[in-house]
C-alpha cells in the first residue's frame, strides 16, 4: 500500500465566503478578506481548510458514538463503545484507538501528555491517539506530533461575473495552468461570436473561441458555454471588482434600533465561485499506531457534508460560509 496519496479538491461556494484578515482597513470596505500576496486574488488558506475539516471529522466521529448509544440506553456508554470496535467495518472501527476520541480533539491543548489509562478518566484536550489527532497532528505541553495530512490553499479556478448574456465564469491561463494565448484586453468564449462582452463594468472584445474541453472543468458542474478566458493581466482586477460587499450595522440592544457610528462593510467571495486545491496524505515509515491512509480519506469524504451545512470562515450566522466539496476523496472502498 502506498505511503503517499494526493487528492484534488474541487469546491463550490454555495454562500458568500468570508475569510477575514482581522482588524479594519481604510478603503472601499472595512473588513477585507485574505488574498494571495503575489497575485492579489482572494483565496481560502490551507490553515482554514485544515482547522475546519479537523472539527468536522471529530464531529462525525462523535456522532457515530452517539448513534451507538441510542441503540440501547439501558447499557453504559463505555460498553457500547467497546461493542462498536468488536467488528471492524469502516474508518471509525478500523482504527481501534478511536475509542479514546473526544470532541476536544478538534481544538487546542496545552496540557501534559497522559497515558491511555489517565486520559480515559480525565476531561482534557487532545487524546493524541485517535484518527483525528494522528491525521491532523496534535500538540500537548510536553509532546507534539506532526499530522499525516497536508492541505494546500484553495485558489479560485472559475469566478462568476454578471454579463449581458447572464452569469459567466471567468478564468485565465495561469489559473487553469494551461498554455493559452489571449491578446491584451481581449477575451475568449466558447462561441467566439459575441463581438463585445461586458464582465461587470468592463466591456471587452471577444477575440475568438477557447479550446477547453469537459476534462478542463474538473468536476465543477459548469458548461463550456459558461466559461470566459481573460488575460492574466486582468484576472485579478476583474475578480476584485466583482466581490460581494455587504453593509452591516450593530443594533442597540436597549432601543432595538441601529447604533450610531456602528456601520461597517465586509467583502466576500461570491456564491458560485469554483475553487481548486489538493490534500496530501503521508504515512511515515516506522510510525507506530498510525491509521491507514485509506481510512483517513474515507473520514474526510464522510465529513465533507458539514461544509455545506455549517460552512467555513466568519459570519456563518449571517448568511456566509457554506461550501460544497465536489470531489470524491475516497481512496478505495469506504464501508458503512
Amino acid at each position: 500500500m502506498t505511503n503517499l496519496i494526493t487528492k484534488n479538491i474541487i469546491a463550490q461556494a454555495t454562500d458568500p465566503i468570508y475569510i477575514g484578515t482581522g482588524g479594519f482597513t481604510i478603503g472601499r470596505v472595512d473588513n477585507t478578506i485574505v488574498r494571495d500576496p503575489i497575485t492579489k486574488i482572494p483565496k481560502i488558506p490551507g490553515s482554514s481548510i485544515a482547522g475546519t475539516w479537523r472539527y468536522y471529522v471529530a464531529l462525525e466521529l462523535q456522532s457515530s458514538f452517539k448513534d451507538e448509544y441510542k441503540k440501547d440506553l439501558a447499557k453504559r456508554a463505555k460498553e457500547k463503545i467497546e461493542e462498536l470496535f468488536n467488528n471492524p467495518e469502516n474508518w471509525i472501527k478500523n482504527f481501534d484507538k478511536n475509542r479514546y476520541a473526544r470532541i476536544k480533539c478538534a481544538g487546542q491543548d496545552d496540557l501534559s501528555k497522559e497515558t491511555l489509562e489517565e486520559m480515559q478518566n480525565k476531561d482534557s484536550g487532545h487524546c493524541g491517539h485517535c484518527i483525528v489527532c494522528k491525521a491532523f497532528g496534535f500538540s500537548k505541553k510536553d509532546i507534539s506530533n506532526q499530522g499525516m495530512l497536508f492541505f494546500s490553499d484553495l485558489n479560485i479556478l472559475f469566478f462568476p461575473v454578471y454579463t449581458r448574456l447572464g452569469v459567466r465564469w471567468i478564468t485565465s491561463p495561469k489559473l487553469l495552468k494551461k498554455d493559452i494565448s489571449v491578446e491584451e484586453n481581449r477575451i475568449l468564449t466558447s462561441k467566439g461570436d459575441e463581438g463585445y462582452l461586458n464582465l461587470g463594468w468592463l466591456n471587452l472584445e471577444v477575440e475568438g473561441t477557447h479550446s477547453l474541453n469537459e476534462d478542463d472543468l474538473k468536476d465543477s458542474g459548469l458548461n463550456l458555454d459558461d466559461i470566459v478566458i481573460v488575460p492574466d493581466s486582468l484576472i485579478a482586477q476583474i475578480i476584485n471588482s466583482n466581490l460581494e460587499v455587504r453593509t452591516s450595522v450593530s443594533i442597540d440592544p436597549i432601543t432595538g434600533a441601529a447604533k450610531e457610528k456602528a456601520l461597517f462593510t465586509s467583502e466576500a467571495i461570491p456564491r458560485g465561485t469554483i475553487f481548486c486545491g489538493e490534500v496530501r496524505g503521508f504515512k511515515r515509515e516506522g510510525g507506530e499506531n498510525l491509521p491507514e491512509l485509506n481510512d483517513i480519506f474515507c473520514a474526510l469524504d464522510d465529513s465533507k457534508q458539514y461544509f455545506n451545512s455549517l460552512g467555513i470562515g466568519g459570519m456563518t450566522t449571517r448568511g456566509f460560509g457554506r461550501m460544497e466539496i465536489l470531489s470524491d476523496l475516497k481512496n478505495g472502498e469506504c464501508k458503512e
